[in-house]
């Protein structure tokens, strides 16, 4: 007898937290320079000398960024993409006969089996031919069908599916809902177990790719009911399933040629054997799916990074103002200035990040969510300041340049297509938190029941014990470093290029400054530090950028004994490094000196009404209708746009 459709979810504020926790990783097998680096300790010996990719990875990769490169430049035209809002199925299908779809997935399962880093090198690659191209591409394989697979399928799933994804079918990842975002502990959709399926009801939002799909992951609670042990559960479904509607292709203000849509289970049988892991699962592989997931989203701020800053060079110097090209004024000089060392500092942390995780021998849990936080802020702001370098042009489109005779510049598409990676895969403000509850993840385990208001007084004492054995080796050693020694890490002053290892010193201070914060902030607000999301915040965006200019300064060394460009390198991070250093002693100043307070007293206020008499004087352009749309599970009565690729 199958068990009951599910109700939806009523979940308190701590359940929801306990959701997320249990599906957190919760061991660290592997060490992680990040982690290290909030817990005030530098070890530059997990990134310095910096990985690379072997002969084979890198002849492999090469050959095929060679052909993506020839099929973009030829068959892309991202200016039509723009305007149709769609890519041409004969761009899809180029791209499929390219193996672009089976880009990292085993080449014994008919993937081209490219590393992390030549991955990442080809989505930028294509999606700086179009935007939409490169989402595609990520959507299928960063968090789609092929991923979860990897780290998770059973052998004959993979022998099932993965030749499919890997050549001619698309997939998406869908998780979403109309009214569930980053808690996942409201999840509505339900899987119920009857005999050897399960049955899905419920309704997706934002499903990327799945308006084209022909794979889906979906995420789904399955009730707890005899032999079943329920929750959030991960399924491979078919797209064309009896039950499955996309019932709309979303559009927005960039990325105007995602296959993006809201699709509907009805009933939908989905066979025991496409479950992937066992119930209860499902939260905990698409996490884990993310952590690599999320550097495909820092690939395509790299791009952009690149993009702006030939334009802005070739612009700057074209463009005259009182006498002389504007780059000459030093105040479009700083913006190209800021443009050129941030691309470098991106694209070291990129590179960074993608080698670690093809070696395997970090937990990049961390690096990998500092690097999609830090790309999408920095990719916003180098479009931002591209568009101001162009002025009015800058915020005409590339088709009216064209028209008028000029050349089209698409910048304001760039600023459009990149808004969208601060909340992408985690918006900046979850993967603050997120990042902090890994930060302080060694504090928690060793003093957590101290501030748990559940656990007992005999928990509470021998969590004090212990916490008094791990503090006291611990704060010792935050007092000094080798930070403060004027001759540490002198390789990387070599003579004739500029000084990085003060660079490296002042990210040791920092650190341990760091780390020192946060335990400060620990002891003052104990259980109440979770609701300090503004200074958590702040805490991780300095790690952020430690992490950023660690990355930024042992790249440069790597290019000064590999290529021609050291001198160059040297000096870009040498100015990523300094601008960088003002941002972070900007931060460590807001932690104790801001408006945390107030503005809290200020938001009850407006959540009152206090201040709705302000609203006055305009006329409000918004549509009738409820905030948020109703996904009551049941049969479609909309028109299923789902399209297949012909």
């Amino acid at each position: 007898m199958s068990a009951p459709p599910l109700k939806k979810p009523v979940v308190t504020e701590r359940e929801a937290r306990q959701v997320a926790e249990a599906a957190r990783e919760q061991a660290w097998r592997k060490p992680s320079f990040a982690k290290e680096l909030f817990l005030g300790r530098f070890r530059l010996d997990l990134i310095h000398p910096h990985p690379l990719p072997t002969d084979e990875a890198v002849r492999r990769g090469e050959q095929f960024l060679t052909k993506l490169r020839a099929f973009c430049e030829t068959k892309v035209d991202g200016a039509l993409i723009e305007r149709e809002a769609r890519i041409p199925d004969e761009v899809i299908n180029g791209l499929k006969e390219l193996g672009a779809l089976g880009m990292k997935i085993d080449p014994k399962y008919g993937g081209l089996g490219l590393t992390q880093v030549y991955y990442n090198k080809a989505l930028a690659l294509a999606g700086s031919a179009s935007p939409a191209i490169g989402v595609l591409l990520s959507a299928h394989q960063s968090i789609g069908v092929p991923q979860p697979l990897k780290l998770f399928g059973t052998p004959e799933q993979k022998e099932k599916f993965l030749p499919r994804c890997a050549r001619t079918d698309i997939s998406a990842f869908l998780l979403t809902e109309p009214d569930v975002g980053s808690d996942p502990a409201r999840l509505a959709t339900s899987a119920v177990p009857d005999g050897d399926d399960y049955v899905l009801d419920g309704v997706k939002l934002w499903t990327t790719n799945g308006v084209v799909a022909d794979l889906l992951v979906v995420m789904a609670r399955v009730p707890k009911s005899e032999g079943h042990k329920g929750g959030i559960t991960a399924f491979v479904v078919e797209a064309d399933s009896p039950g499955v509607t996309v019932e709309n292709r979303n559009a927005f203000m960039g990325l105007r040629g995602i296959e993006n849509g809201v699709t509907r289970f009805h009933q939908v049988r989905v066979p025991a054997a496409n479950r992937i892991g066992p119930e209860g699962a499902g939260l905990k592989i698409a996490l884990t799916t993310l952590n690599t997931g999320r550097l495909s989203l820092p690939a395509s701020c790299v791009a952009a990074g690149k993009w702006c800053l030939k334009i802005a060079r070739e612009w700057s110097a074209a463009r005259e103002q009182w006498g002389k090209p504007v780059a000459h004024h030093e105040a479009v000089g700083q913006k190209i200035s800021f443009i050129a060392a941030t691309t470098f500092a991106l694209e070291a942390v990129l590179d960074l990040s993608s080698q670690m995780a093809d070696e395997d021998r970090n937990d990049i849990r961390i690096e990998g969510a500092l690097a999609k936080l830090f790309a999408s802020e920095m990719g916003w702001k180098i479009a931002d300041e591209l568009v101001q370098i162009r002025g009015g042009r800058g915020f005409e489109t590339a088709d009216s340049l064209r028209a008028r005779g000029e050349r089209a510049v698409p910048a304001e598409q760039m600023l459009r297509d990149l808004r969208i990676n601060r909340i992408f895969e985690g918006s900046t403000e979850i993967m603050h938190l997120l990042i902090a509850r890994e930060a302080v993840d060694a504090h928690l385990t060793v003093a957590g029941d101290l501030i748990d208001p559940e656990k007992s007084l005999s928990d509470k004492a021998k969590a004090g014990a212990n916490a008094g054995v791990f503090y006291a080796k611990w704060l010792p050693k935050l007092v000094a470093g080798p930070g403060q020694l004027p001759r540490t890490y002198g390789d990387f002053h070599p003579a004739g290029h500029p000084d990085l290892a003060t660079h490296l010193r002042y990210v040791e201070r920092g650190a341990r400054k760091l780390a020192r914060s946060t335990f400060y902030a620990m002891s003052r607000w104990q259980g109440r530090m979770e609701t300090k999301q503004g200074f958590l915040g702040r805490i991780v965006d300095i790690g952020a950028e430690l992490f950023a200019m660690s990355a930024a300064v042992v790249r440069a060394e790597l290019l000064r004994t590999t290529t021609d460009h050291g001198r160059e390198a040297y000096q870009l991070a040498d100015t990523f490094c300094r601008q960088s250093r003002i941002r972070v002693e900007e931060l460590f100043g807001r932690l104790w000196t801001n408006t945390d307070d107030i503005d809290h007293k200020v938001v009850k206020s407006v959540l009152g009404g206090a201040y709705a008499w302000l609203e006055q004087g305009v006329i409000d352009p918004s549509g009738e209708g409820p905030w948020i749309a109703d996904a009551t599970p049941g049969e479609s009565g909309k028109e299923n746009v789902h399209r297949r690729i012909q």
